[in-house]
């Protein structure tokens, strides 16, 4: 008995031991290493930013003189599909506010300042055609101002009041931010002034092509209409971006929310408020993103994703410089360029009237080329609308290019007219495509005209048949194509694109 009294004892001593060595053991590890065991303190109130950023949002009225209008029949929204009624407003106006004489067209959104000497920054859209606004203060003092200053090409506006001494915010790095970062959107959706949303970044470097110049910031945080112009802001307080456009079906909030990098906005501001314009400069060229590794091959290239010269406009810096249709563009100014919203940033970014260095990849070799920036006119982005080719327009004879399911004739300068295309084009122009072909596959249509097959110019449409009958489709025949459009591109057709369907 007593063995089994002291033996319980025994056990008893050992399990208190060793839980006191494991709980040091434990305790140790904590202590020497806390920060991987660490767990983030949760935010939970954003009352400080909002008190700081708040004071500086503004709601903005705008107003314009209208003409006087025939009376019109109510119009019921409810017959409309919902994705298209939140284009019809709500209230609709009497005939009798329509037809007087100088009435007032009234719009609404947001802004805040930048400036405690009374600089607002808002969307252009926001202020777009308006004669004078009226933008009221968080404390509730209202101030009409008729200076107002726009850039329609990335929807920003600056808009000056005269007063002192008001609350502002600072303008953050927006290339700072990064996915997963909490953002706040402040503005007056559906005119509900001081809302406040939160949410993340969801991306960066958007582009939806609504402006010709675009650095979007996508976020969650509610963004509705009415917010356009407000700030999207860090945890600081700073200004990461401008409320700006929302991805949505019915008009309303459906988790996509896109705002004006602050970054662009930095530039653009600072031009409006030194020149009351902003300055760009061009090149005059249509381009075409490209991301295709056996075409960048074939073109000498040493990385898949490229931007090709689809069309040299007359007349432009491009042009004066000796850059064609057809060219890679690889670098300007010693910047590499991988994409056309690189190339187009780059370009309106750099000195006017003074010449640059541009490196272009031509029929696989590599060329460097002095180009003289000038300023962008402000109609450039205007293109020529172009005919479609008609049946009636087809050419005869034609010569039948079996190996690639074609068929082809001689591109003349009558033709070319007819087309809408420089009169001065040669080639073979493709009259018909078999629906079942190599070509078909590869994206060739009746109405294009080959200019050159593997790096080589064609100059009618023999040249091209011997050119196509030389060369073999296993490796890949490369086109150089005049697009109907007017752009140019490269076709890569190979039997196996066919054959893989």
């Amino acid at each position: 008995m007593k063995r089994w009294s002291f033996a319980l004892i025994c056990l008893l001593l050992g399990g208190i031991g060793g839980s006191f060595v494991v709980n040091t053991y434990l305790q140790g590890k904590n202590s020497s290493d806390p920060a991987k065991l660490a767990i983030p303190k949760e935010m939970t109130s954003y009352r400080d930013v909002v008190k700081k950023v708040l004071p500086a949002v503004v709601s903005i009225e705008t107003r314009a003189k209208v003409r006087p209008v025939q009376r019109r029949v109510p119009f019921d929204r409810n017959l409309l599909p919902e994705e298209f009624r939140h284009l019809i407003p709500d209230m609709p106006k009497t005939p009798a506010q329509e037809e007087e004489s100088g009435s007032t067209a009234v719009g609404f959104g947001s802004g805040f300042i930048v400036d405690p000497a009374g600089v607002i920054l808002t969307n252009n859209h926001v202020v777009d055609g308006a004669d004078q606004v009226e933008v009221q203060l968080r404390d509730g003092r209202k101030f009409v101002s008729k200076d107002i200053k726009t850039d329609p090409k990335t929807d920003l506006a600056i808009v000056r009041i005269d007063a002192k001494s008001l609350p502002y915010l600072e303008l953050g790095d927006s290339d700072d931010m990064e996915v997963g970062d909490r953002v706040l959107a402040f503005g007056a959706p559906f005119g509900l002034a001081g809302t406040v949303t939160n949410g993340i970044v969801s991306a960066k470097d958007r582009s939806i092509k609504i402006n010709p110049y675009e650095s979007f910031i996508q976020t969650d945080a509610a963004i509705n209409p009415g917010n356009s112009g407000g700030p999207l802001v860090n945890l600081a307080g700073q200004v990461i971006g401008i409320n700006s456009a929302i991805k949505s079906r019915s008009g309303g909030f459906q988790g996509i929310g896109l705002a004006v990098s602050s970054n662009m906005a930095k530039d653009v501001m600072g031009q409006l408020l030194k020149n009351g314009v902003v300055h760009r400069g061009y090149l005059g060229v249509q381009i075409k993103d490209e991301n295709n590794v056996e075409l960048a091959q074939r073109l000498g290239l040493s990385e898949p994703k490229f931007v090709e010269v689809s069309q040299t406009f007359e007349g432009t810096p491009a042009a004066k410089a000796g850059i064609k249709d057809g060219d890679v563009i690889t670098s300007i100014h010693g910047k590499p360029i991988k994409d056309g919203h690189t190339l187009q940033t780059v370009v309106a970014s750099l000195p006017l009237n003074k010449p640059v260095d541009v490196t272009i990849v031509r029929d696989g070799q590599s060329k460097t080329l002095q180009v003289k920036i000038e300023e962008q006119p402000k109609t450039y982005g205007l293109v020529r609308g172009t005919k479609q080719p008609t049946e009636e327009q087809q050419p005869e004879p034609a010569v039948n290019v079996d190996k690639l399911g074609i068929e082809v004739t001689d591109m003349t300068s009558e033709y070319a007219q007819e087309l809408g295309l420089k009169e001065s084009i040669t080639g073979a122009l493709i009259t018909k495509v078999d629906s079942d072909s190599v070509a078909y596959e590869g994206g060739l249509r009746r109405g294009m005209v080959v200019t050159k097959v593997d790096k080589k110019a064609v100059t009618s449409a023999k040249d091209f048949h011997n050119a196509v009958k030389a060369a073999t489709l296993e490796k890949g025949v490369l086109l150089q194509v005049q697009m109907p459009h007017g752009g140019v591109s490269h076709i890569l057709l190979k039997a196996s694109a066919a054959a893989s369907k």
